[in-house]
């Protein structure tokens, strides 16, 4: 199985860090957003990666066309360029980067990639929030309803600490932002099936307006829900934020490589 990687916006909210780079490229604990998400999937079996992209996209290309050479150790001869290569980190990964266009929407990226999939069940994602999302329950989940599409539902982190207020007006409780104060929400995580080509118009469609909407008309997309961490990285804060969980140690979206059966 594969997973398509939204990575072509501007990332205007975090305009500090997203200057001089595209967003996915922002790095948590030495790596980009992008690498992360790319490890929880390959956490999960899947290691083939379709990479939409658009806003300074040359840098990702740049990024791994010479990800394999920074992941290694290597002796080089300067005068004749003859180097050899050992002790190689990289990881067994394939992956596509394709420019989908510099103002393309999500959904025009999104079929831009398809004919790079085949007919086949694929994974799509953001290229902007880290998740400690069960992949290999999502995908069992959607083989088993049937439908064309599965979002990952979340509930988004409260920003602000919630008082709980007695008839007196007597502070009874203080909870430390709540997670449901706004309810379920598009985290996204996808699993989908080719058809769902039908719903796109062309490069000037959002995938989370009317293909998104049409498929929820017509019955055919169901909600695997996420109870656990979930964060984007919107804004400078955001960064902050998984910096210190980075920092910390035990960072929750972090799934230590192992061997895990495939759902698909």
């Amino acid at each position: 199985m594969k997973a398509v990687i939204f990575a072509g916006g501007s990332g205007t909210r975090i305009a500090e860090e997203s200057d001089q780079r595209p967003k996915p490229m922002v790095e948590i604990g030495g790596k980009p957003l992008l690498w992360h998400i790319m490890k929880t999937y390959s956490a999960h079996g899947i290691k083939e990666f379709i990479i939409c992209l658009g806003y300074k996209g040359y840098i990702i290309k740049e990024f791994f066309f010479n990800y394999y050479h920074h992941m290694s150790d290597f002796e080089i001869n300067l005068q004749s360029g003859e180097h050899r290569i050992f002790n190689s980190q990289a990881e067994d990964w394939k992956v596509t980067l394709i420019d989908t266009g510099l103002e393309t929407m999500t959904g025009g990226r999104l079929k831009r990639a398809l004919p790079y999939l085949g007919d086949t069940t694929f994974c799509l994602t953001y290229g902007d929030g880290l998740a400690n999302v069960d992949i290999s329950a999502s995908i069992a989940f959607h083989h088993a309803h049937g439908k064309l599409a599965t979002v990952t539902a979340v509930q988004p982190p409260g920003r602000f600490g919630v008082l709980n207020v007695d008839l007196d007006s007597t502070v009874i409780g203080f909870e430390e932002k709540p997670s449901d104060e706004f309810g379920w929400i598009n985290g996204g995580f996808f699993v989908l099936e080719p058809g769902i080509v039908k719903y796109i118009k062309d490069d000037s469609t959002s995938w989370e307006h009317a293909p998104l909407t049409g498929l929820a008309k017509d019955g055919e997309l169901a909600a695997f829900i996420h109870r656990g961490f979930w964060q984007p990285c919107d804004t400078l804060r955001d960064k902050r934020c998984l910096e210190k969980l980075w920092e910390e140690g035990h960072p929750p979206w972090r799934i230590e490589d192992r061997r895990l059966s495939r759902a698909a």
